[in-house]
């Protein structure tokens, strides 16, 4: 049988095979044994238990089967989306930069004011490159706040 390791300490199965169920063995020896940390493995008799630990099992990626690599590769394959911010002549700028702030994560009133001025002075500015189920959700956000927005794919053109 292979010995076990708790802690930094290996419990052999003849230094616990000896103990009663229940009974709590001290990893800590020697002259300083109560400066130890104290570290216990608690016995349970066959069947109900045990006191070593198995081997854990690795998986395999069998063919076929996706992996965590695979997974991240397929979800940055999905077509990014521009969430477009339009001009309009009833929202002040001021509430226009407050909206975006509010709604896109991570947006500095520095992006913000930069996004509402160009899209003040050239109709339309994009405010940001996502998934297209996150472009929707933005879109939806911004038109609640009664902004003018849109999304469209980002892949090609201007």
């Amino acid at each position: 049988m292979e010995s076990a390791i708790r802690g930094r300490f290996a419990l052999s199965p003849s230094a616990i095979s000896n103990l009663k169920p229940g009974d709590r063995y001290s990893l800590c020896r020697g002259p300083c044994s109560n400066l130890c940390i104290p570290t216990a493995a608690i016995t349970t008799r066959p069947g109900k238990g045990a006191g070593l630990l198995e081997k854990p099992v690795i998986e395999k990626v069998t063919p076929g089967r996706e992996s965590e690599f695979d997974l991240r590769k397929s979800r940055k394959s999905v077509p990014p989306y521009r969430v477009i911010l339009h001009n309009d002549n009833f929202n002040k700028r001021e509430y226009v930069v407050q909206v975006l702030m509010k709604v896109i994560p991570g947006m500095t009133i520095d992006n913000a004011v930069n996004i509402m001025q160009e899209a003040h002075y050239n109709g339309l500015s994009v405010v940001i490159i996502c998934s297209q189920a996150d472009a929707e959700v933005y879109c939806m956000q911004l038109r609640g706040n009664g902004l003018l927005s849109s999304i469209e794919p980002a892949g090609g053109g201007c």
